[in-house]
């Protein structure tokens, strides 16, 4: 029988959930994470914060759950942060450019310019003219 490799405790309010996970969160534990985020919404929590503080490994199948469960809560009318994700999944985030989804507004990334609003062209790096030189492999005298 193999070793869990997640630990998941819930400490549940009325309307509002805390979820400690510690380990490692990934294909054969996303489906444990899954479940633990579906009761809090099928409890009626709509405010879930994640603490991650002590998950040493998040790869995409971990970010795909939390990301569903963001998606879910939100439609209805709820949240899901996640608190001190560790730096793998950090850079995921960044990567894929969901962040703003998860950490919320105090992640100090800027939320994506909305759909309806014009967004201003920010002017890239001058060009510059490069002279090509032709390059042959051997002796060219």
């Amino acid at each position: 029988m193999p070793l869990l490799q997640l630990t998941v405790h819930h400490h549940d309010r009325t309307t509002r959930a805390l979820i400690t996970l510690a380990g490692e969160i990934d294909l054969e534990s996303a489906p444990l994470l899954r479940v633990s985020l579906e009761r809090c919404m099928r409890d009626g929590i709509r405010a879930v914060d994640v603490d991650l503080a002590r998950v040493t490994f998040c790869d995409c199948s971990g970010l795909n759950v939390f990301l569903r469960a963001a998606e879910q809560t939100a439609a209805l009318g709820g949240t899901l942060r996640l608190q001190h994700p560790p730096a793998i999944l950090l850079r995921i985030l960044d990567v894929v450019g969901d962040g703003f989804l998860l950490l919320g507004p105090s992640s100090g990334r800027p939320p994506p310019p909305r759909a309806d609003t014009q967004a201003t062209p920010v002017p890239g790096p001058a060009h510059r003219s490069v002279r090509l030189a032709s390059v042959f492999s051997g002796d060219t005298r």
